[in-house]
């Protein structure tokens, strides 16, 4: 695996890095703006780096027809990266169960979304080793990595390959059990990443949920805990429409579910319950590629349908106002 060559840190502080909730954004809110919108850009913007993961296809051109036709279905137009990047976003993974909903053509589309707004992004490639290959976020404090995989809910021409776009899948045996090469694989990139001197972040999109939607599979923790061991200074969980609870372990904060950021659905009021509506930014800081300390800013999203959609806005909240 070939890497950049990584940026040194220019100066002793810390690393700032906010972790959000997946971002389901379908259009542009930017344009329009929300009360809550300044105040959060104003938050994100002190950090070097704001990660999310973009659970939304980008069109453009080579993307495909719908490969879903009801509700669930999510794609949207370029603009919506514009509103990222003011909102403050810099890094995303795309490894999750919608990056199909336009076909392979849609998986392609993204990515050069992505590479002509300048937005970082690792999890989907075209084919495996460029979907498995960690993404570098190259900052004065230092490189920041980013190893994203999907685990769930991926449709067979979903997932990359040796000569097929797809997303980097961690798949389930018959027996429950992770897919030894696929585990493997992931651990490989982090220690590799982390070899060369980049802060790693692990994300995992997972749709094997529990009968509890808030609780963390006990495979996930272990699978968690292993990418600690193998170089990763922080893990994220995204794929459950709700929080669960973060442990630590051996230095690294294990955040298993952290919702939702932006949260645009056509899915009727009271499809979700008020869970899916709360969540929180991490802001967190890193030094000398392990994990410093980091501050909890509570939000809440706004669920009114607004046309097609939910607004899905995202709002700063006192804490224990939630």
């Amino acid at each position: 695996m070939l890497l950049p060559r990584i940026a040194q840190a220019r100066d002793q502080r810390p690393l700032r890095v906010m972790l959000l909730g997946q971002s389901l954004i379908q259009r542009a809110i930017c344009d329009d703006g929300w009360p809550g919108m300044a105040a959060i850009a104003a938050l994100l913007r002190r950090a070097d780096v704001v990660f999310t993961d973009l659970e939304t296809p980008i069109e453009g051109e080579g993307a495909g027809e719908p490969t879903r036709s009801d509700a669930t279905l999510h794609h949207a137009p370029p603009a919506v990266l514009d509103c990222l990047r003011a909102l403050g976003v810099t890094l995303v993974t795309t490894a999750n169960n919608h990056a199909w909903d336009l076909g392979t053509g849609g998986i392609l589309s993204t990515i050069d979304a992505l590479d002509r707004h300048g937005i970082v992004h690792a999890g989907s490639g075209r084919d495996l080793d460029a979907a498995a290959a960690p993404a570098i976020q190259q900052t004065p404090h230092g490189g920041f990595a980013l190893v994203a995989a999907a685990a769930g809910a991926i449709r067979p021409d979903a997932a990359a390959a040796a000569d097929h776009p797809g997303v980097n899948e961690l798949r389930r045996g018959v027996d429950g059990s992770l897919e030894p090469e696929d585990v493997a694989r992931v651990l490989a990139a982090i220690r590799t990443v982390r070899a060369s001197g980049a802060t790693v972040l692990m994300c995992l999109h997972n749709h094997y949920w529990e009968p509890v939607q808030s609780d963390t599979p006990v495979w996930q923790k272990a699978f968690a805990r292993a990418c600690a061991d193998a170089g990763a200074a922080a893990f994220v969980g995204h794929g459950t429409p709700a929080m669960q609870r973060d442990e630590f372990y051996r230095g690294a904060p294990l955040f298993h579910g952290l919702g939702n950021f932006i949260f645009q659905t056509r899915k009727a009021d009271g499809a979700y319950g008020a869970s899916a509506w709360q969540s929180v930014i991490v802001d967190a800081r890193f030094a000398h590629g392990r994990f410093v300390d980091a501050r909890f800013h509570p939000i809440r999203l706004d669920a009114t349908k607004r046309g097609e959609y939910s607004s899905g806005a995202p709002e700063l909240v006192p804490s224990g106002a939630l």
